[in-house]
């Protein structure tokens, strides 16, 4: 056939169908010879003629490659060299074979190519390190393709392969391919009729309009959104119209009334029997509730609800996805304890021991945003050495070309950023705002401005975060709103304008309150609290402390921790200097123990600025009680800290 024409393949083709006939058969048509024949002479009627022409150049190809390695291996044989250097010849051949095998330079089969396709999408999604690299499974769909290019399936895993490195062209390109060729080959209108034409039509604009809201192309998204929904309800598709009614809202969530979109789609979505787009509907809805400061025990019991549907239908993705967002809510609640124990229950449902094949392994967003969460929550408490462990393990669970990977890098980033700030290495958290504007825009710009505060840049500090404030506004960034106006009090406060920073504190409590964002509220008392100290009434900053200084030390950062402790000493001393000599002694020496407890928060996150400002404030404690040996070490200790570091007027210690 292969050394003939063309004609002898379909003659060969035609003779099999003849071996089936007569009274008594070469081939009875239920053996196990005569299944497999008849399936083959079945695939080969379906080809075209093109396709046809292919496997006839591929057979010819086979037939070439076999006839060339029978004459090396007959050369090999009569030549007379070494026994050793014959075999390791040999074995060098057999692996240039097998690498040819491996690249597909002949065609697979239809069943070998399926099996390979739905084992990278799955990969893909549940565990995209033992997948191919990006490069290597487009080479190996390239082959495919070229081979047979009106295989759909190997254009949508195509389409998917380029979603990983974010390349918008390829993937929009893929797309549009894998619904042409669902239409061409008539694979939806074999089993559906006429009505699976429109069907890929719609699915293929629902698809691209999810496309273009991921690159956030929000225009063109509305675009193929609208198209879609137009050939749903000309269909009267009500599980299509589900579909676009969840994007619709996603297009959408930024206005005030997207929460009545997603009510109804929930409603919907239940009464069309869809549980997984009503469960994620119920996560959308828990997560806007929680932005416009619902109660806490509401959401967990929505999420509780949403939780019931998991388990009835045993969606274990949707599981993952509510513990992170457990975890995400208590964080922003300010709940660190109970943020920490959601993120550890979903790492203790998904083992991180490798698993079988077969075994789902969640290597998915929701693993990641809890093991972003649980470094994050181990750097506040001063724990750097476990939370560069778990950011370590992250970096080999999601590789920096993994779609997850932009995840632990902004976590990474921001972590390193704090120690810096904390380390008082300016310069260095100068250089990692680039790497944090990167990914995400809004964190670089208020990150840039605490560089530019703590460099002494006032008025550059204070336009940033005026234009960053209205920015936020307009999007209803709240968490960022009230850190942001915290930032201006400061700044007000440093520039020695105490009066104007009172009513910017009092706006972010008034919103923090509002939200019922409890650590930011206690943040936010704090910072009452020391401007009132400036003003000169401590009882007042006093009494403030007593509301706010449990939640800090019972959830906060070891950071805040310390500030709070330094500020209740400060209000100690400033509030004695009225009393008698003895109650007087009393109040100093409490003030030491306070002070004492600050540094050792400060010491954990090697916070050498406020180290040096406890230790000048102990000195003259130690002085005004007469203590003189203990006053030298502590004088002793500021003096190398203050050589250390750059030396500007610390606040209140030089109006005290």
């Amino acid at each position: 056939m292969a050394e003939g024409e063309l004609k002898d393949m379909e003659q060969f083709f035609d003779d099999l169908s003849d071996s089936f006939s007569g009274t008594e058969p070469e081939v009875h048509k239920t053996s196990v010879v005569g299944l497999f024949l008849r399936h083959m002479i079945l695939a080969y009627s379906k080809l075209s003629f093109s396709q046809v022409f292919k496997l006839y150049t591929a057979l010819q190809q086979y037939f070439q490659n076999g006839e060339k390695k029978t004459v090396e291996d007959a050369d090999m044989e009569l030549t007379n060299r070494e026994e050793g250097e014959r075999k390791m010849e040999k074995e060098e051949l057999d692996v240039s074979i097998r690498e040819e095998e491996v690249s597909c330079s002949g065609p697979l089969s239809q069943k070998q190519a399926e099996f390979f396709l739905s084992q990278q999408a799955s990969l893909l999604k549940n565990d995209e390190t033992k997948a191919l690299t990006p490069a290597s499974l487009q080479k190996e769909l390239n082959n495919l393709l070229k081979f047979n290019p009106d295989f759909a399936e190997a254009h949508y895993l195509s389409y998917l392969n380029n979603l990983r490195v974010q390349d918008v062209f390829s993937s929009t390109h893929s797309l549009l391919h894998y619904f042409d060729r669902l239409i061409l080959t008539g694979a939806e209108s074999k089993s559906n009729g006429e009505e699976g034409y429109g069907r890929s039509l719609r699915y293929a604009a629902l698809n691209l309009a999810a496309l273009h809201c991921r690159f956030g192309h929000y225009q063109q998204a509305e675009l193929a959104l609208q198209e879609a929904i137009r050939i749903a309800q000309e269909s009267n598709d009500h599980v299509c119209l589900q579909h676009c009614l969840s994007w619709l809202y996603v297009l959408g969530q930024k206005r005030s009334d997207s929460y009545v979109l997603l009510e109804h789609s929930v409603k919907k979505a239940v009464h069309f029997g869809l549980p997984y787009l009503a469960s994620l509907g119920i996560q959308s809805l828990v997560q806007q509730r929680a932005f416009a400061g619902k109660t806490a025990n509401k959401l967990m019991d929505a999420l509780k609800d949403s939780d019931l549907l998991h388990w009835k239908h045993s969606l274990s993705e949707l599981i993952d996805i509510s513990i992170a967002q457990k975890t995400a809510i208590w964080r922003l609640y300010g709940r660190s304890t109970m943020a920490l124990q959601q993120a550890q229950m979903l790492l203790s449902m998904n083992s991180l021991e490798s698993v079988n094949a077969g075994v789902q392994q969640n290597n998915t967003e929701s693993f990641a945003v809890a093991l972003c969460h649980l470094a994050e929550l181990h750097a506040e408490q001063g724990c750097f050495a476990a939370a560069s462990e778990v950011l370590k393990h992250l970096k080999e669970r999601f590789p920096p070309n993994s779609q997850h990977a932009q995840l632990w890098m902004l976590c990474d980033q921001k972590i390193q950023f704090d120690r810096a700030m904390n380390d008082g290495k300016y310069h260095l958290a100068d250089s990692l705002v680039t790497g944090i504007t990167a990914l995400n825009s809004i964190e670089g710009v208020y990150r840039k401005a605490i560089v530019l505060q703590a460099q002494n840049q006032m008025s550059e500090a204070h336009k940033l975060l005026q234009k960053l404030l209205i920015h936020c506004q307009k999007i209803r960034n709240t968490e960022m709103v009230i850190s942001v106006l915290l930032s201006v009090a400061e700044l007000y406060w440093r520039s020695s304008s105490p009066t104007i920073a009172l009513p910017v504190l009092l706006q972010a409590l008034a919103l923090s309150k509002e939200y019922r964002l409890q650590y930011l509220a206690s943040e936010t008392v704090l910072n009452l609290a020391f401007a009132q100290l400036i003003l000169g009434i401590p009882e007042q900053a006093l009494s403030l402390l007593h509301m706010a200084i449990e939640p800090i030390l019972a959830d906060g950062a070891v950071l805040d921790k310390g500030r709070a402790m330094f500020l209740v000493a400060k209000c100690q001393v400033a509030s004695a200097a009225s009393y008698d000599p003895l109650k007087k002694a009393e109040a100093l020496e409490a003030a030491i123990e306070n002070l004492n407890e600050a540094k050792n928060y400060f010491a954990k996150v090697d916070c050498k600025e406020q180290i040096r400002d406890v230790v000048y404030f102990q000195a003259r404690l130690y002085h005004t009680l007469g203590k003189t040996q203990e006053r030298n070490r502590c004088a002793m200790l500021f003096r190398q800290l203050h050589q250390e570091l750059p030396s500007h007027g610390v606040p209140l210690i030089n109006h005290l």
